[in-house]
């Protein structure tokens, strides 16, 4: 073979390298993408999934209203964050310890308790199931006072007194 049919077949060579590489190359960057949006299709399933199963709560007053509201919401009671807050902070002041020992209903032998100052009769009537029976749970007191308001008034967000 001639010197110039050489270097045209190494030159030719050279090129379908070149070109498979490049080619390879749009493939692989390619296929990430594609991947990607496979794998994204996949992903939010997934991950509501395992954040539905993995649902964590801060052990505080917002943690423990967020906590309520979820079980609130797989039981139909209504109620927002905020007309619980409010009724939680008037009846309290947030401490889940809380407790009446001087009204009407202390004087009768059933004193308030918890964040919202639930009586145990009261409680344990508008217990949600899935909440602790302890009256000074926080998830539980709320959960039972909101079911109770939902009952009596609609909702915890239409209580703005002693209920």
């Amino acid at each position: 073979m001639s010197a110039n049919g050489q270097n045209r077949h190494a030159r030719t060579g050279r090129l379908a390298r070149k070109l498979a590489v490049a080619g390879t190359g749009a493939a692989v960057l390619a296929l990430p993408l594609i991947g990607a949006a496979t794998a994204s299709a996949a992903t939010p399933a997934a991950a509501t999934t395992a954040v539905t199963a993995a649902t964590t709560y801060p052990d505080n007053l917002d943690g423990w209203i967020r906590e309520s509201l979820d079980i609130m919401a797989q039981h139909g009671i209504p109620g927002t964050y905020e007309g619980i807050h409010r009724n939680i902070m008037r009846e309290s002041s947030g401490n889940p310890l809380a407790i009446n020992n001087w009204d009407i209903n202390a004087v009768n032998g059933t004193p308030s308790k918890g964040l919202l100052q639930v009586i145990d009769p009261t409680f344990q009537a508008y217990h949600v199931p899935g909440t602790s029976w302890d009256p000074y749970d926080p998830v539980a007191n709320i959960t039972a006072a909101c079911n109770y308001a939902a009952d009596r008034y609609g909702s915890m967000d239409n209580v703005f007194s002693a209920y």
